[in-house]
């Protein structure tokens, strides 16, 4: 448990922001840091340069004078450029009796580069915490050696070495380094008690959705359902939930509701099957059979058996999209499969006394789709008008090209779907309140709108409030064969057909 506490989400997250700070001030502190003291070293070495050099005109002064002039000199410089200021004539001090009272090492080697040169230059050293400058400022001429004329004397410079510590610098840097870690603590105490918050706030509501569905695998779907007003992920989730565990209900309601019909419809035709087969038998076991009576108990029988094998059917078919059963994609001509599946219910539209009218355009009617889904669509529709259609109706099953899609319909006059259950009656094991009596499981029109999404169309009740009866449509995607043509098709909208 100890364990779990240590890898749950709250000490990662807190874990995560706590490494994310530190890795971005370093970062931070390594980016600005080093170039900050650079930069401070170069501007106080520039300042100090620019000091120097505007003090040269004022030491040139100094040359050929007394040694108290020049002392004097070198010392105002010294104060104003808060430096330690050697004057000196050539490479050594001693070459010079009057210099300043400060001294500081000088590279030989720095002071040489100086005099090598032909025109003489000042010369910037940063060494450290220490910055250099060597500044000509004059020449006078030496005789190398005492035995020699003094015509054949050589010039050296007089040279101003100018040595200067950046304490400050250092101290500013150190500030600034001691601020930013401060500000580094304050971000990072900050960072945590954000992280604080945010993990609590975080880990409560997933504790809550956590509970939900613990609740949900104890109770089923008519649990409580999670309340999450967030408008983030963990707010998508506890609504994905929620809307999961709503179609959970609906389909263990639909279920329940299924069971139900399914016993009901299933008990009537076996009790009738068994009294049946068991009055046959009595009157085979007696010798006193009725030829007429028995013939009739069998055609009851035989309808009873169909009404089985329709609902075994149906759930075959249901069972067959839900698995995913990939359909084909070709053109199919649908003036030719009206009048196929028309066919197939000739005889028992004229045993119910209904009219079956197939009214079909001039010219062929493609469509793209599965040939035996568009078929079993179709097979549905004129089902349901068949059953619902009183003795002497019509039912009329059409075909045709409605702007871009083709289009299939089936009207019927029987007693129509109430404005408040149109869309109801596409739902699984769901029936419209009109069809009492008249059979079915609620699964047929289910199956026909899910068969026209995927084939790329649709199956809806044309709203009419005003003809009597109920009229489908379901439109499908236009594909005509290989060299074939639309021309000469009717349009809808000139023939009635809606």
């Amino acid at each position: 448990m100890r364990l779990r506490h240590l890898l749950g989400l709250r000490p990662r997250l807190l874990l995560a922001l706590a490494a994310t700070a530190v890795l971005t001030l370093a970062a931070a502190a390594l980016a600005l840091l080093p170039p900050l003291q650079d930069r401070l070293r170069t501007n106080s070495a520039r300042e100090l340069q620019t000091t120097v050099l505007g003090a040269r005109d004022e030491l040139r002064h100094t040359v050929g004078r007394s040694c108290l002039d020049m002392y004097e000199a070198g010392f105002e410089l010294g104060v104003r450029a808060n430096a330690q200021v050697l004057i000196t004539k050539g490479p050594k001090p001693e070459s010079l009796r009057c210099v300043s009272p400060y001294r500081s090492f000088v590279a030989d080697a720095d002071i040489q580069k100086v005099m090598n040169e032909p025109d003489p230059r000042p010369l910037r050293v940063i060494d450290g915490d220490q910055v250099r400058l060597i500044v000509p400022f004059g020449q006078d001429v030496a005789i190398p050696s005492p035995n020699r004329d003094p015509a054949h004397g050589v010039r050296v410079p007089y040279l101003a070495i100018v040595t200067k510590q950046l304490n400050d610098v250092t101290a500013t840097v150190h500030q600034v380094a001691r601020a930013f870690l401060i500000a580094a603590l304050i971000g990072l105490a900050v960072a945590a008690l954000l992280g604080l918050a945010l993990s609590a706030t975080l880990v409560r509501r997933l504790g809550r959705l956590r509970r939900a569905v613990l609740r949900v695998m104890r109770e089923g779907a008519g649990a409580p359902r999670p309340t999450d007003d967030g408008h983030d992920e963990v707010g998508d989730l506890a609504r994905s939930f929620a809307a999961m565990q709503e179609a959970l209900l609906r389909q263990e309601e639909a279920r329940r509701a299924f069971v139900a019909t399914a016993s009901h419809e299933l008990r009537t035709p076996l009790t009738s099957l068994q009294g049946m087969l068991e009055l046959l038998d009595e009157d085979l076991r007696e010798g006193r059979l009725d030829l007429a009576d028995a013939q009739e108990q069998v055609a009851a029988a035989q309808r009873e058996l169909r009404r089985m094998g329709n609902l075994a059917t149906e759930l075959l078919d249901l069972s067959r999209l839900d698995a995913g059963t990939e359909l084909r994609s070709e053109p199919v001509e649908l003036g030719e499969l009206c009048r196929a599946v028309a066919a197939e219910f000739a005889l028992r539209a004229e045993e119910a006394e209904v009219e079956l009218d197939v009214r079909l355009p001039r010219a062929p009617c493609w469509a793209r789709g599965d040939p035996g889904a568009i078929a079993q669509i179709l097979r549905i529709l004129v089902d349901n008008a068949l059953r619902y259609s009183p003795g002497g109706a019509i039912v009329r099953v059409e075909a045709g090209y409605r702007g871009e899609r083709a289009f299939l319909a089936v009207s019927d006059t029987g007693p129509g779907v109430p404005p408040a259950e149109r869309e109801l009656i596409f739902e699984r094991f769901q029936r419209g309140s009109r069809t009492a009596g008249a059979g079915g499981f609620g699964l047929g029109l289910a199956i026909g709108r899910e068969l026209a999404e995927r084939l790329g169309g649709t199956l809806t009740l044309a709203e009419s409030d005003s003809e009597p009866g109920a009229r489908f449509i379901c439109e499908l995607p236009i594909e005509l064969p290989a060299g074939g043509s639309a021309e000469g098709t009717e349009d809808p909208s000139t023939t009635g057909v809606a």
